[in-house]
């Protein structure tokens, strides 16, 4: 003899499970929510960076006898730290020398 299934389940479910269903639903509505707001913020700032600026040594004309120590970007000038211990500073577009520093004596 089968029953309906309707006549097995309560017509409504007591305050306590009620609360607890609410605060559940809560929950999972928060948590997708933040889920959401992460990913965009993630795209978002992912999105946005400039594009670094790619300079390779040998745009540069340095001094014959001259090799490139060290090399750096700052500011849309490049610096070049040459073995004869000058410093030298370049327009990082025109790749034009801008300045020189000697070290030492």
């Amino acid at each position: 003899m089968k029953t309906p299934p309707d006549a097995e389940l309560p017509e409504t479910l007591p305050a306590s499970l009620r609360f607890l269903k609410g605060l559940v639903t809560v929950l999972t509505a928060v948590m997708i929510l933040g889920v959401l707001t992460i990913v965009a913020l993630l795209v978002i700032r992912l999105n946005a960076g400039s594009a670094p600026l790619l300079v390779a040594p040998g745009n540069f004309t340095l001094p014959d006898g001259v090799g490139a120590v060290g090399i750096s970007v700052i500011d849309g000038f490049s610096v070049i730290v040459g073995d004869d211990g000058v410093i030298r500073v370049y327009d990082s577009e025109t790749f034009a020398p801008v300045q020189e520093f000697r070290i030492g004596p």
